[in-house]
């Protein structure tokens, strides 16, 4: 060691000087047990090391490091959640970089290199493996996919993906399926870059997440920094890794407290506040591996793995290729060779083994398998985010689950078996009825009778009806049944538009009454509470709400969420954001999932996650339309942390599964709709639909001016924008919005659906 000293002492002091350095980033700031003095001293001995003899040096460079490890030890030992915070955005952290680097035999960077790629902040690489088992060695190639944070490069831009780097990640994503290779991805990003140009940043992440839940290949991720919807967009998996100095969030800790204290634009946020909410959030590796939205945990030295973390690399090295291996694994139908291969890997893992395995298994997968293993990711989503309380008796569940059951069989035979044979069976009525002979209609008018009652007739206007110009009495709505109680005050208001247009003040019982909310002059849409429309959109005593009983519960024990939760239940009578409900257009039967504003702004947690998931799965079973009307979202529920924050992959993969069966999925987004579940379960629908005078979004204009540090125009979110970035399909006025859906539901769908 004195020797070491002696001939590097240049190279060893500035080691020195990192880890000082490192451990003021950790306690966020050099003032922490008066690190800056001790940082002054290696640099002066560092400055003047000739002038010392080489005892003297021996004995400083010794002094030194007892003292850095002294504090290195006491900061492992009581390691808070924002200090883990503050390992992961460490700038002496490892990257994807040195991953690729020391993970993986070669590689090659795919979509650009350095800053001449497509988005910097995402790299993709085409990789190669090995594996030794006994004396032989056997090569994998996968497909690599992750944020690169870098090394300082602004052009990396933090790792926060833009919404053309999600796109080229989903690219080579689909390139790995066709060639049949595993994809590793690797999450380094605080969150995605709020930016709405096309492709769009909750558009794009939709997609990845779309497409991510069917893809044929085995997917396994490793989070270090992850930063809510920005990692969800690669962190779709089979099985998630986790570091053990990491971090996964459904927002920041600063995000957070900012929200909490009420902190205006521009204000300082106290960092008592951030390290209060960081605590809350539950963010660690072993708090996300308590609520299950992780699989497992892969061990770091005290304080974090950093780029010459060797031992790290080779353990991280091995777990890829064993989560792999058990991706693939349990698509095998052969149980014991399957049951044979795990045990043999928790020997290894008992024995210390890094680098060897007792058997190789290929990562290629038949079809039948690939089925299974589409199953088995299914199967796994819905068993995660499951922070919600059911007031119900395990009886009543039970009771369900056989309805449920029945249900499904029934359908299935009703639209599924007979419906196969009924256009066939029609054909030969019609033909046979044709002949006009009374002796024939004698015997085939019983036949016609039981056809009918198998096959009833919806009872809804034909399609000629639907277009035809002298027929629109068949959308007359008596608008007087229901008055919304904002039509009580006896006042005018003045149309945000009047200067623009010269529209007149509007008398309030008008307004929202006769005129539906709805400026007469411009079309500007004033926001009316959700109970206008379940009254006015849908047929007359047609709702029917199912999974009431579900309630949004304080999964994490946030401070003050309690008190949250029973203000709204007691304002709304209601227990969640979201109703869930059968209902009717005109005879038209459909399922209808509404998240609404007044219940904690229409945010989602694990109960809300749930009922849309349930209504999916109603929609998919009864064969009807499913509708998701957005009167208003805040995004993610914050105070649910991850639990949350799964609920955008959890609802994609039931809307997917939806859809796969035929199913006609429509979102209609109204007033303000913003963050995770645009950027999942309603930015993936093949048909979007903004209210006039809606707002849509991924992030607000605050977050963007914080993030980017450029400020938005007013109109920036505007539907009209939405519709011009292809984000939606069309806009919808108020007052059409009941006609628009039933032309809808008549015109678009497979014939999958009962009514086709």
């Amino acid at each position: 060691m004195d020797q070491k000293y002696i001939l590097d002492s240049g190279k060893y002091l500035a080691g020195l000087q990192d880890r000082i350095t490192y451990l003021g980033d950790i306690k966020g700031g050099l003032e922490w047990g008066r690190l800056d003095q001790l940082l002054e001293k290696v640099q002066e001995v560092r400055n003047n090391i000739f002038e010392f003899t080489d005892k003297q040096l021996i004995n400083l460079i010794s002094d030194l490091e007892d003292r850095i490890t002294f504090f290195e030890e006491r900061v492992a030992k009581t390691l808070t959640p924002i200090e883990i915070v503050n390992i992961a955005r460490s700038v002496q952290r490892f990257t994807l970089l040195d991953i690729l680097e020391n993970v993986y035999d070669s590689f090659t960077e795919l979509g650009g290199e350095g800053d001449c790629n497509i988005d910097p902040a995402i790299l993709v690489a085409r990789a190669t493996l090995t594996r030794r088992v006994k004396n032989r060695l056997y090569y994998h190639q996968v497909m690599v996919i992750g944020h690169e944070k870098g090394k300082g490069e602004e052009f990396r831009n933090g790792g926060s993906a833009k919404p053309w780097g999600n796109e080229k990640a989903l690219r080579y994503m689909k390139v790995a399926e066709t060639e049949g290779i595993p994809i590793h991805t690797y999450i380094f990003t605080p969150g995605a870059y709020p930016t709405e140009d096309y492709p769009g940043a909750a558009q794009q992440i939709a997609r990845n997440l779309f497409q991510m839940a069917r893809l044929r290949v085995p997917i396994v991720t490793f989070i270090s920094e992850g930063g809510s919807g920005g990692a969800e967009a690669i962190g779709l998996a089979d099985i998630r890794l986790m570091g053990s100095r990491g971090y996964y969030s459904v927002i920041s800790p600063e995000g957070a407290a900012a929200i909490e204290g009420r902190i205006k634009e521009g204000e300082k946020v106290p960092q008592e506040l951030v390290e209060h909410c960081a605590a809350q959030l539950k963010i660690t590796a072993k708090d996300n591996l308590m609520l299950k939205t992780i699989d497992r945990i892969i061990e770091e030295p005290p304080l974090g793995a950093r780029r010459e973390d060797f031992a790290f690399f080779r353990r991280l090295r091995y777990e890829m290729v064993r989560a792999t291996d058990e991706v693939v694994l349990q698509t095998k139908s052969f149980r014991a060779f399957r049951a044979y291969a795990l045990k043999r890997q928790a020997q290894e893992i008992g024995n210390g083994s890094g680098d060897e395995f007792d058997i190789h298994i290929k990562w290629s997968l038949s079809d039948s398998e690939k089925a299974k293993l589409l199953e088995f990711r299914s199967e796994k989503y819905r068993k995660m985010g499951k922070g919600f309380t059911e007031s119900r008796r395990a009886i009543s569940r039970k009771l369900e689950k056989a309805s449920n059951s029945l249900r499904q069989s029934f359908y299935d035979l009703r639209y599924g078996l007979l419906r196969h044979h009924s256009r066939s069976v029609q054909k030969i009525l019609e033909e046979v009825s044709s002949e006009g002979s009374i002796f024939l209609k004698t015997v085939t008018e019983p036949m016609r009778a039981a056809y009918d009652f198998v096959f009833p007739k919806p009872d809804y206007p034909t399609t000629t009806e639907v277009f035809d110009p002298f027929r629109k009495s068949i959308f007359v709505q008596d608008w007087e049944h229901y008055i919304s109680p904002l039509a009580n005050e006896d006042r005018t208001v003045t149309c945000p538009n009047a200067d623009k247009y010269g529209c007149r003040d509007l008398w309030v019982p008008d307004l929202y009454g006769e005129f539906c909310g709805v400026c007469p002059s411009c079309g500007h849409h004033f926001p009316l509470e959700y109970q206008w429309y379940l009254e006015n959109l849908f047929d007359k005593d047609s709702v029917r709400e199912f999974n009431a009983h579900i309630a949004s519960s304080n999964p994490l024990r946030f401070d003050g969420f309690d008190i949250k939760l029973k203000k709204a239940m007691e304002r709304t009578k209601r227990r969640s954001a979201i109703i869930t409900f059968d209902a009717a257009v005109h005879g038209i039967k459909l399922v209808v999932a509404m998240l609404y504003s007044d219940f904690r702004s229409g945010t989602v947690g694990a109960a809300e996650g749930e009922k849309f998931i349930r209504a999916c799965d109603r929609a998919k079973i009864t064969r009807r339309p499913f509708l998701a009307y957005i009167h208003t979202t805040g995004g993610i529920r914050i105070h649910e942390g991850t639990l949350g924050v799964v609920q955008m992959p959890r609802c994609t993969l039931a809307v997917r599964e939806y859809i796969d069966s035929g199913g006609l999925y429509m979102v209609v987004y109204d007033n303000n709709s913003y963050a995770g579940p645009v950027a999942s379960f309603l930015g993936c629908s093949p048909y979007q639909v903004g209210i006039r005078s809606s707002r849509i979004g991924f992030a607000g204009p605050r977050v963007i001016r914080e993030t980017t540090g450029a400020d938005v125009p007013p109109d920036y979110h505007s539907a009209k924008n939405a519709l011009r970035r292809g984000h939606i399909q069309g806009i919808w006025d108020r007052r059409d919005f009941r006609k628009n859906l039933f032309e809808a539901m008549m015109t678009m769908g497979s014939p999958h659906l009962y009514y086709k």
